[in-house]
C-alpha cells in the first residue's frame, strides 16, 4: 500500500520544535514532507498530499510577511481540495485567518499562560478530533494573539476561562485549530521551559512552577493521534 503523506510547514525560527512532530508522524507510519515555511520553503503542488499540519510561529498570521501571504493561500487551495488539516497556535490562527477572514486573529491586551482545565463543548462530542475528551481537558496555553470564536463557519470544541476559542474546527473544510500545546510531552516540557523561560517570564509565566507542574496531557494528545489516524485513512 502506498505511504500515506504529510506535509508539515514549519512555521517557527526553526524547523524542528522541541516537541519534535514531525518524527512522531512518521512513527505512526506516515511519510512527512518538511518544509521551512518561515525561511521561504514552500511544495511547489499539494498533489499527493494526504494531510497537513502547520506549527507555531513566533509571528501574527496578520503580519505584512510574504511567506504569511503564501501560507494563507496554500491553506485555501488545500480546503478547497479537501486535505484534513491541523494547526497548533499560530498555526490555529493562520487557519482561522486564512478560511474566516484576516479579522478573526488579534492582539490580546495581555498574556495567557499558564496549564488549564479547558470548558469543553458539547460539540466536541460529535466531533471526529475531540470526541475522546471529557468534559474538561488539561492543556498548556501561551499566547498573545487569540482567534475570535463567533465567527459562524467556528465550531468551538474547547474554551479556557480566559479565552472562548482554545479548540475549534471549520464548519466545512477538513481544519482544526489548537490554540495551546499539547504537542509537548511531561519529557520535553522542562527542555521547552528552559528555552523559552526569557518570553515565558516577560509574558507572565513562573517558569520554575511549570517545570514542576510538567504533565503528561495525555487526553489532549488524542487529538493530534486522531488527526494522524484520520491522514492514515486517506
Amino acid at each position: 500500500m502506498t505511504a500515506r503523506r504529510l506535509l508539515y510547514l514549519g512555521n517557527g525560527r526553526k524547523l524542528q520544535s522541541v516537541a519534535k512532530l514531525d518524527e512522531r508522524f512518521e512513527s505512526a507510519g506516515l511519510e512527512v514532507d518538511r518544509f521551512w515555511a518561515y525561511n521561504g520553503e514552500f511544495p511547489r503542488s499539494l498533489a499527493g498530499y494526504d494531510g497537513i499540519f502547520l506549527s507555531g510561529s513566533p509571528h501574527g498570521s496578520y503580519e505584512d510577511i510574504p511567506f504569511i501571504h503564501r501560507e494563507h493561500d496554500l491553506i485555501r487551495e488545500a480546503a478547497a481540495q479537501g486535505i484534513p488539516m491541523l494547526g497548533i497556535c499560530f498555526g490555529s490562527q493562520i487557519l482561522a485567518s486564512a478560511l474566516c477572514g484576516r479579522d478573526q486573529v488579534f492582539r490580546r491586551p495581555y498574556c495567557e499562560i499558564g496549564y488549564k482545565d479547558l470548558a469543553v463543548t458539547p460539540a466536541a462530542g460529535e466531533d471526529e478530533m475531540a470526541g475522546a475528551w471529557g468534559p474538561t481537558v488539561r492543556m498548556f496555553v501561551w499566547h498573545n494573539d487569540e482567534v475570535r470564536h463567533d465567527h459562524p463557519d467556528m465550531v468551538i470544541l474547547a474554551a479556557s476561562d480566559d479565552c472562548p476559542n482554545q479548540v475549534w474546527r471549520h464548519r466545512m473544510a477538513p481544519a482544526w485549530g489548537i490554540q495551546g500545546h499539547p504537542e509537548v510531552t511531561a519529557a520535553q516540557a522542562p527542555e521547552w521551559f528552559t528555552e523559552n523561560r526569557a518570553r515565558m517570564e516577560t509574558d507572565g509565566g513562573d517558569v520554575d512552577a511549570f517545570i514542576a507542574e510538567s504533565a503528561p496531557a495525555l487526553e489532549a494528545k488524542t487529538m493530534i493521534t486522531r488527526f494522524t489516524d484520520r491522514v492514515l485513512r486517506g
